[in-house]
């Protein structure tokens, strides 16, 4: 087993809190060119940016800022009278968000999230670039929950709680505060409105880094099919607040519940650390996961 299987990945997880304190700065800068109130707005993005996309959309609809509808790029619905786009893409590059781009008709403003200098996407839309969370490994966490936290603090929210719920769980000792799931056979991650966005990023983190067994469901429809799974053994990880009597379906499958009445944003740093710690206990590099390269470029 190597002796530091994840040095990029953990290395960037811990910055976290400190990115965050710094993207309010950076949502004041930019605020000009990020979605006004009232705008009908499509953000856009792919893999992890596309579950940052739907976790804004969810924040900003709900907070009563405008129609929102989040796209992977290869599916943007052109047709629809949008007065913004927004773009998240970490790598600059992907082939998929530069043909988006390319399509955005002419004379709609378009905004792009970006950490990659000198990329493509850059020339295609009004850019912020936030090179300072730009990341070695291949496994996207900060540049994604940065871009979210922009946004965030972009609609008004005071991201303060969560920072400090972000630094507090980097205080702890994973191993003894993840000691429930980090061998779980099975992990369901739920949640709801832009939680349940989070829930699919967590899966996906960790299928990434250490080729676990993740599901990502709205807690509301985990009962409807995806409840079959849980058993002993396994384990349900709850983002946000539960549902009523939630506890209680969880705990007649014999699954493990994990869930801690934080921010979403930060409980989804306990999700980064265990990534850490599975990837290590199987003996895998997290940070240059099987079959994948930091940026999707097509030759087509």
């Amino acid at each position: 087993m190597p002796e530091n299987p994840a040095p990029h990945l953990a290395a960037e997880i811990a910055t976290q809190p400190d990115d965050w304190t710094r993207a309010a700065t950076t949502a004041a800068e930019y605020k000009a060119v990020l979605p006004q109130p009232g705008e009908r707005v499509a953000v856009i993005g792919c893999g992890t940016s596309l579950f940052m996309s739907r976790a804004i959309s969810a924040l900003r609809e709900g907070s009563g800022h405008g129609l929102t509808d989040a796209w992977p790029a290869s599916q943007v619905r052109f047709g629809r009278d949008y007065d913004r786009y927004l773009v998240i893409c970490r790598s600059g590059t992907t082939t998929e968000v530069v043909n988006a781009m390319r399509r955005i008709p002419d004379g709609v403003p378009r905004t792009v999230i970006c950490s990659s200098p000198g990329t493509p996407v850059l020339d295609l839309a009004d850019p912020v670039l936030i090179q300072e969370v730009d990341e070695k490994s291949v496994v996207q966490t900060r540049f994604a929950t940065t871009a979210l936290a922009i946004l965030r603090w972009h609609l008004g929210e005071d991201l303060h709680p969560a920072i400090a719920a972000a630094r507090a769980v980097l205080a702890e000792d994973p191993a003894e505060s993840l000691a429930a799931v980090r061998r779980a056979e099975q992990i369901s991650f739920v949640g709801m409105d832009f939680a349940a966005a989070i829930a699919d990023e967590a899966g996906l983190k960790l299928r990434e880094s250490c080729q676990s067994w993740t599901e990502g469901y709205p807690a509301t429809e985990w009962r409807h099919g995806p409840i079959s799974i849980a058993a002993p053994g396994r384990a349900v990880w709850a983002f946000g607040p539960l549902e009523p009597n939630f506890a209680a379906d969880v705990a007649i499958t014999g699954a493990h519940l994990e869930h801690r009445d934080i921010d979403p944003m930060a409980d989804l740093v306990r999700v980064h650390q265990l990534c850490v710690l599975r990837a290590a206990d199987l003996g895998l590099d997290p940070d240059h996961p099987r079959s994948l390269a930091r940026s999707v470029v097509l030759d087509r």
